[in-house]
C-alpha cells in the first residue's frame, strides 16, 4: 500500500468542529453507548455476585469472577491493537462486541460458578477489544482539537453507571433475578455496535502486514504469568505463594517487556514514560479504591449504601477531572497536568487512612475519596492524550493497546497486592483496618514513583512529519 493511499484511509475527508458533527456523530454515539454498557456491567457484577454465589455456590471462587475478566482483557487489548493496525478497527471491534455479548449470554444462563467464571473470561476478552478500539478510533478518527473532548466524553460514559448502576442492578436482581443483569445488556450492546460501526468503517485499514502470532502468544503468556502471580499473592501458605509469585513473575515480566514500547520499564522519554506512569497510576488508584467500601463497612460500621457513596463521588470527580483536562490542555503542558493529577490522587489515597480514624466523621469519606477521583481524571485523561498525540501514524493501535494493557495489569496487580496485605494483617490479628492503612501507604509510594516517571513526559504534543508520519519526540518500537 502506498503512503498516499494509507493517508487517505487513515484520515477522514472532512474536519468537523464538534464530536457530534458530520461523519463523527454516529461514531461518537456508538462508542459512548458501547463504553456505557461495558461500564454498567463492570459496576453491576459486584452488586449481584453475592446473590449469584448463594444460588450457584462456589464461594471460594468469588475473586476469580473479577480476576478472570481482568486477565483475559490483557489478551484482548493486545490482540485488538495489532489487528486494528493491520485490518482497520471495524472488524476487531465487531469481534470484541461479539465476544462480550457471548459472555453476557453465557453468564446469564450459567448453571454453575465455574461456568460463570468462564463467561466472565469471555467478557473480559471482548472488553479488551472494545477498550483498545475505542481509543484507536479517537486517535485516527478525530482531529487533534477534538481528541481531549472525546477522551473526556468517554470518561463521562461512566457517570450514569457509577450513579445508578449498583442500584439498578440490585432492583433487577430482586425483581427479575440476577441473570437479567447479564441478559438485559445484550440488545444495548448490539445497537451500540451498529451505531459505532458506521463511523469505524470509514477509518479503513492500516497495513498489509501479516498477523503477529508471536505477539498474541506473548499476550497469553503475560495473562498466565499474571494469573499465577496473583494466585501466589493470595495463597495461604507462604512457601507455596512465594513459588507462585516467582514463577508468575518469571513468565510475566519478559512477556510484558516484549509487549511494551522499548524503554517502558525505564521510563524513557515520550510514550514509554506515559505507558509506565499510567500503569502505576491505575495500580495505586484501584489498589485503594477496591478497599474503600471494606474500610467503611468493616472498620467504621457504615452501611453498604453509605460506603458506595464514596465510590460514586470518585466517579463524578473523575469525570470532572477529565473535563478540566480537556479545558486546560490547550494552554498547559502535558507533564504539568499529569504531575498535578498524580499529586492530587496521592492526597486522596493517603486520606483513606483518615477515613478509618474514629475522630473523623464518616460523612467526609465521599469528599476524601472524591479528591482521588479528581486527580485520577486529570492524570489518566492527560496520559491517554499523550499516547494518542505521540503515536506514529499507522501504529496508533499498538500504542493505545500498550497503555490499555498496562492499565489493566496495574489494576489487577494493585487489587491483588491489597488483598494480600489485608489478608496478612487479618491473619496476624491486626485486623483489616491496619491492612488498609498499610496498603494506603504503599499505594502512596507507588504514586511517588509515578511522579518521577512523569518527568519524562513531553510537555507539548509531538510534531509529526507529513512526509514520514513519524513522531519527532519518540518512536514506538516494541521488544526487550
Amino acid at each position: 500500500m502506498t503512503e498516499e493511499v494509507a493517508q487517505r484511509t487513515l484520515v477522514p475527508p472532512a474536519t468537523p468542529s464538534s464530536t457530534w458533527e458530520g461523519h463523527l456523530r454516529w461514531l461518537t454515539i456508538g462508542l459512548v453507548l458501547t463504553v456505557l454498557g461495558a461500564a454498567f456491567e463492570a459496576l453491576a457484577v459486584g452488586t449481584v455476585l453475592p446473590v449469584t454465589v448463594r444460588e450457584l455456590g462456589g464461594l471460594q471462587l468469588y475473586g476469580w469472577a473479577f480476576s478472570a475478566y481482568l486477565l483475559t482483557s490483557l489478551v484482548g487489548i493486545t490482540v485488538a491493537g495489532g489487528e486494528a493496525d493491520r485490518l482497520g478497527p471495524a472488524r476487531p471491534f465487531l469481534v470484541g462486541v461479539g465476544l462480550f455479548v457471548l459472555g453476557l449470554l453465557a453468564g446469564g444462563l450459567a448453571p454453575s460458578m465455574p461456568i460463570l467464571i468462564a463467561a466472565r473470561a469471555v467478557q473480559g476478552l471482548g472488553s479488551g477489544f472494545i477498550g483498545s478500539i475505542a481509543y484507536l478510533a479517537i486517535a485516527r478518527g478525530y482531529p487533534p482539537a477534538l481528541k481531549p473532548h472525546m477522551i473526556a466524553l468517554m470518561s463521562s460514559a461512566w457517570v450514569v453507571p457509577g450513579l445508578v448502576g449498583p442500584v439498578v442492578a440490585g432492583v433487577v436482581a430482586d425483581v427479575a433475578g440476577w441473570r437479567w443483569v447479564f441478559l438485559g445488556l445484550v440488545p444495548v450492546m448490539i445497537v451500540a455496535a451498529g451505531m459505532a460501526l458506521r463511523g469505524l468503517v470509514q477509518l479503513g485499514g492500516g497495513s498489509d502486514a501479516a498477523r503477529d502470532w508471536r505477539r498474541i502468544g506473548t499476550a497469553v503468556a503475560l495473562a498466565a504469568g499474571a494469573g499465577l502471580l496473583l494466585s501466589g499473592l493470595q495463597a495461604r501458605r507462604l512457601d507455596l505463594g512465594l513459588l507462585q509469585v516467582i514463577g508468575g513473575g518469571a513468565i510475566a515480566l519478559p512477556a510484558l517487556r516484549s509487549l511494551m514500547p522499548v524503554g517502558t520499564l525505564r521510563a524513557t522519554f515520550g510514550i514509554p514514560a506515559a505507558v509506565l506512569t499510567s500503569g502505576l497510576l491505575n495500580l495505586a488508584f484501584f489498589g485503594s479504591d477496591a478497599f474503600v467500601p471494606l474500610g467503611l463497612t468493616t472498620v467504621r460500621g457504615r452501611s453498604v449504601t453509605e460506603a458506595g457513596l464514596a465510590l460514586t463521588a470518585a466517579t463524578l470527580t473523575w469525570t470532572a477531572g477529565a473535563w478540566l483536562q480537556a479545558r486546560w490542555s490547550p494552554n498547559h503542558g502535558r507533564r504539568q497536568l499529569v504531575s498535578a493529577g498524580l499529586a492530587i490522587t496521592a492526597v486522596g489515597v493517603i486520606s483513606v487512612i483518615a477515613m478509618l480514624l474514629p475522630p473523623v466523621p464518616p460523612l467526609l469519606a465521599p469528599a476524601m475519596w472524591g479528591i482521588a477521583g479528581l486527580g485520577m481524571g486529570i492524570a489518566y485523561s492527560t496520559l491517554s492524550l499523550v499516547v494518542l498525540e505521540n503515536a506514529p501514524r499507522g501504529q496508533e493501535g499498538a500504542a493505545t493497546s500498550a497503555v490499555q494493557l498496562m492499565n489493566m495489569l496495574g489494576s489487577a496487580v494493585g487489587t491483588g497486592i491489597g488483598g494480600a496485605v489485608i489478608a496478612r494483617a487479618t491473619i496476624g490479628g491486626q485486623g483489616p483496618g491496619q491492612g488498609i492503612i498499610h496498603q494506603s501507604i504503599l499505594m502512596t509510594i507507588v504514586l511517588g514513583v509515578a511522579l518521577l516517571a512523569a518527568q519524562q513526559l513531553p510537555s507539548r504534543p509531538a510534531a509529526k512529519s507529513s512526509r514520514t508520519g513519524k513522531s519527532e519526540t519518540a518512536a514506538y518500537p516494541t521488544g526487550t
